[in-house]
């Protein structure tokens, strides 16, 4: 498939995909939302939200609601986009936290500019807030309320599988579930019903591998780019392909051991094979958006967009 050859700004992503008017909107609702939070929480708030969001979630639940229906995007479906980027940054803080990482996109993480106390309150915080403003909206506080336990659930399933050596297919149902559920839940969002169900989890998974790749090249795309996965032994496209080999499927178990240095490499020499493999995922998601969508345009140059993100 014809791939872009570098990820877009989401300001101008947005204008690609016909939803800039609907992006205004979202970040004017998270700033005032921000605004009216209590003092104590305001500034670890605007650290951690009104940064450099590539709020790629709620375009995806914005391109998703005008690929099945006309008109402006309806006030149930923005407020669920605001609270749907609300817990993804409350997942970003909690990953931030467990990888120790010092940085995102440029900047100090949020535990790191105010201590972790201050980060695990601002987590607990923006999820209080995001259920508060779908309350009333039952259909998107059970597929919220989902969504959560779902990514709690894969996070442990993922930390209980680190180290072992195991296949392409279950690096797939992780990556279905860590952020294929995330998507998933955007495009049901996005139009009230199941329709798209199947191409937000491709796009999740697609989304997934992406970033393994691009973190297996040292790429800073998606705010990446560290040694945590290797570090802590957890499941990559590039490290399930080369995995195959009982010699490499032996030193993953204990790259502690000084095998840092060959792993990248074996990684590395996966790429080729994972870019082929991310390319069958990226083409899946098209078809199931030609297939279902009643305006599918926008779900293809979002899935494109995604395809790019692996590039160094």
């Amino acid at each position: 498939m014809k791939k872009l050859r570098r990820p877009l700004t989401a300001d101008r992503l947005s204008r690609r995909l016909g939803v800039a008017d609907d992006l205004r909107r979202l970040r004017a609702h998270i700033s005032l939302w921000t605004e009216q939070s209590e003092r104590d929480i305001r500034e670890p708030l605007h650290w951690q939200l009104l940064s450099s969001a590539k709020y790629f979630r709620p375009l995806t639940i914005f391109v998703s609601h005008h690929a099945a229906s006309s008109g402006i995007v309806p006030t149930a479906v923005m407020r669920s986009a605001v609270a749907l980027e609300l817990f993804h940054n409350v997942s970003l803080i909690v990953d931030d936290i467990l990888d120790r990482s010092r940085f995102r996109r440029g900047r100090l993480t949020l535990h790191c500019r105010f201590g972790e106390l201050r980060a695990w309150m601002t987590a607990g915080y923006i999820t209080a807030g995001g259920f508060a403003m779908v309350a009333g909206d039952d259909y998107a506080t059970r597929l919220l309320a989902e969504l959560m336990q779902r990514l709690g659930v894969a996070e442990c399933v993922q930390w209980r599988l680190r180290r072992r050596p195991l296949t392409v297919s279950d690096w797939r149902g992780i990556a279905g579930e860590d952020t294929g559920s995330m998507f998933e839940v955007c495009a049901r969002l996005g139009t009230r019903d199941s329709q798209l169900r199947k191409f937000g989890r491709l796009l999740g998974i697609l989304y997934h591998g992406c970033d393994d790749v691009a973190d297996a090249r040292g790429a800073v795309a998606l705010g990446g780019g560290g040694d945590e996965d290797l570090r802590d032994g957890i499941l990559t496209l590039p490290a399930a392909i080369a995995l195959r080999d009982p010699r490499v499927a032996a030193v993953f178990r204990a790259p502690s051991k000084g095998h840092a240095r060959l792993l990248r490499k074996k990684f590395a020499e996966a790429l080729p094979e994972a870019e082929a493999y991310l390319d069958n995922i990226a083409d899946d998601a098209i078809r199931e958006a030609l297939r279902y969508a009643r305006e599918p345009e926008r779900l293809v140059t979002l899935v494109r967009h995604t395809r790019a993100l692996s590039a160094g």
